[in-house]
C-alpha cells in the first residue's frame, strides 16, 4: 500500500508529536481511519486516499506549528485540530487557507488562570461558538446533550472573571419542579437550588480546584440564583449564564434579557428537544430565537450531533432520535 511521508529534522518536536509509546500517532490513525507510524525521523500515513494524505500532512503541519508556539501536542489538541481541518477539503494549493484556519482556531482556545487545562473546541460548531462568545454580548447556544454548551460557556466565563475583565459571574436557571415545591425543601436558598444548579458546578469543578471556587463564592465573585430572583436587578460588569433556558416562559426570558447592564455579557444555553414546561406553555427560548432572529449583535450557536463530545454512544443516540 502506498503511503505519504513527512520528514521532521527536529527530534524534540518529533518526540513530542509522537507522544509516549507513539500514543499520539495512534490517535491520529484512529481519526484518519488508517495506520500512522514513525520510522527514524519520518512520519507516514498508510493510505492511497489523496484526501487522507492531504489531511495527514495538514494535521502534522498544524501540530508542528502548535509545538513551536509552546502549545503541547495533547490528545485533545489533536482531536480539535482534526475537527477544525476536516471540513476544508485538501489540495496542495490550500496550504495558506489551512494555516489561516489553524491560527484562527488556536486564537479561540481558552486558558483559565490557575487551571492546568487548556480548552480546545472539539468540533467546527464549538469553534464558532467560542468565536461568538468573544465577539458578542448576547450569545444563545442551542443543542442536544453532550455538545459542550454549558461547559464551554463556563470555561469562557471563568476566564473572564479570573483575568478581571468582568467583576462577577452569575449562574441562574429556571426552577422547573417535579412534584416537590422548592419552598418545602430543607436548607437556605443556596442549599435549596443547589440540585438544580449541579450541572453548572460539575462544569466548574472540572475546570478549577475546589478551593478556588470556594474562595470566589465567599468573595461573592460567583453568585447562584434562581431565575425568579433576577427580577428588578440591573446586571453590570458581569457574565451571566442562563442554563436550561428551554424551560423559561416567554415572560421569564424577556425579564432576563432586559436585566443586562453596561459591560455585561449573557450566555443562554438550552436544548429545545427537552422542554419540561406544562404542555400549553411556550418555551421562552424558542420564542426568543424567533423574534430576535434579525436583531444585530446577537450570536446564535446551533450545535447538533456532529458536535457531541461526551461519548460516541451519546452521539449515536442523538442521531437516532433526530432521524425518528
Amino acid at each position: 500500500m502506498n503511503s505519504e511521508s513527512i520528514v521532521l529534522e527536529n527530534t524534540g518536536i518529533l518526540a513530542e508529536l509522537c507522544g509516549p509509546n507513539d500514543y499520539n500517532l495512534s490517535i491520529i490513525g484512529d481519526l484518519l481511519g488508517t495506520r500512522v507510524f514513525s520510522r527514524g525521523n519520518e512520519l507516514s500515513v498508510e493510505s492511497e486516499d489523496r484526501e487522507k494524505q492531504g489531511l495527514f500532512s495538514a494535521l502534522i503541519d498544524a501540530l508542528v506549528t502548535s509545538i513551536d508556539g509552546g502549545i503541547p501536542a495533547t490528545p485533545d489538541l489533536i482531536i480539535a485540530l482534526h475537527a477544525e481541518l476536516t471540513p476544508l477539503g485538501y489540495q496542495p494549493s490550500d496550504r495558506a487557507r489551512e494555516l489561516s484556519s489553524c491560527e484562527d482556531f488556536l486564537d479561540s482556545c481558552i486558558q483559565i488562570p490557575g487551571s492546568p487545562t487548556k480548552l480546545y473546541p472539539r468540533s467546527k460548531g464549538q469553534g464558532l461558538y467560542l468565536k461568538g462568545l468573544a465577539t458578542h454580548d448576547l450569545v444563545f447556544s442551542v443543542g442536544p446533550a453532550g455538545t459542550g454548551k454549558t461547559y464551554l460557556a463556563m470555561a469562557w466565563a471563568l476566564r473572564e472573571l479570573l483575568v478581571k475583565t468582568r467583576r462577577k459571574l452569575i449562574l441562574t436557571r429556571p426552577i422547573v419542579e417535579a412534584g416537590e415545591s422548592l419552598g418545602y425543601l430543607p436548607g437556605d436558598l443556596v442549599q435549596k437550588i443547589n440540585p438544580y444548579l449541579r450541572p453548572l458546578y460539575d462544569a466548574m469543578e472540572t475546570l478549577l480546584p475546589y478551593e478556588v471556587i470556594r474562595r470566589l463564592e465567599e468573595s461573592r465573585s460567583i453568585e447562584v440564583a434562581p431565575l425568579a430572583y433576577m427580577r428588578g436587578r440591573s446586571l453590570s460588569n458581569c457574565v451571566v449564564i442562563l442554563d436550561e433556558a428551554q424551560n423559561t416562559t416567554k415572560e421569564q426570558m424577556k425579564m432576563f434579557l432586559t436585566r443586562l447592564g453596561e459591560n455585561s455579557k449573557a450566555i443562554v444555553t438550552g436544548d429545545i428537544t427537552q422542554i419540561d414546561l406544562p404542555r400549553r406553555a411556550e418555551s421562552g427560548l424558542v420564542h426568543a430565537l424567533q423574534i430576535l432572529a434579525n436583531v444585530d449583535d446577537i450570536f446564535v450557536s446551533r450545535l447538533d450531533a456532529r458536535d457531541v463530545v461526551r461519548s460516541p454512544l451519546v452521539r449515536k443516540i442523538i442521531e437516532a432520535y433526530e432521524s425518528e
